[in-house]
């Protein structure tokens, strides 16, 4: 069996998402995944810590690609621009190859309360990663707080609309999309009451 092959990764994780997708998600077990993939359990385990992070792998790497673009923003951003700017750094990462399953992978999540948990506890680590971000740009504590959930949200609600599209898209396009609706939503809320007629 093979154990070292540059793709055991991808291999893993097609094998695991085929077998989600035909059994679900409860119903496959590790030693079933490294199987279909003609690899071994002790190698499943050494690219995933548990059979979830198949569908949610990446996360540290998007937590740190939104910590360096913050930092590395322009220094007259505003912690808005600051937050758009991590939302559309995170272009790179979800490329066509990634699009085949974000379908399949939002459904089995949607399917699950531990999943949708999983799902929950990952927006609250990337809303902190942009949070702590901003604290180091010298943001003050309570706007970084709320930056840092809007930051989130884009991310979410770009990321919906991304898995949700039939064919591959622009991430960033999407990221782009929500972050204008916000700039709009910000401004509103800034607004003053029209006065009735």
């Amino acid at each position: 069996m093979s154990r070292w092959l540059p793709d055991s990764h991808a291999r893993l994780e097609d094998a695991a998402l085929e077998l989600f997708a035909e059994r679900g998600f409860d119903a496959v077990s590790t030693t079933e995944i490294a199987q279909r993939a003609g690899l071994s359990k002790a190698t499943f385990f050494r690219y995933f810590h548990d059979k979830p992070e198949v569908l949610f792998w990446g996360q540290d790497l998007l937590a740190d690609t939104f910590r360096q673009a913050i930092a590395g923003a322009p220094s007259d951003a505003s912690p808005l621009q600051l937050v758009g700017a991590a939302v559309l750094a995170a272009d790179g990462i979800f490329d066509a190859d990634r699009h085949r399953h974000a379908a399949l992978r939002a459904r089995l999540i949607a399917s699950s309360a531990s999943l949708g948990e999983r799902a929950a506890r990952k927006r609250a680590v990337l809303a902190a990663a942009m949070t702590d971000a901003l604290r180091a740009r010298n943001v003050a504590d309570g706007t970084a707080d709320l930056t840092g959930m809007v930051g989130a949200a884009i991310y979410g609600a770009a990321y919906e609309r991304w898995a949700a599209s039939p064919v591959y898209r622009s991430f960033a396009d999407l990221a782009q999309h929500e972050f204008d609706l916000t700039v709009l939503a910000a401004a509103d809320m800034s607004a003053r009451p029209r006065a009735s007629r």
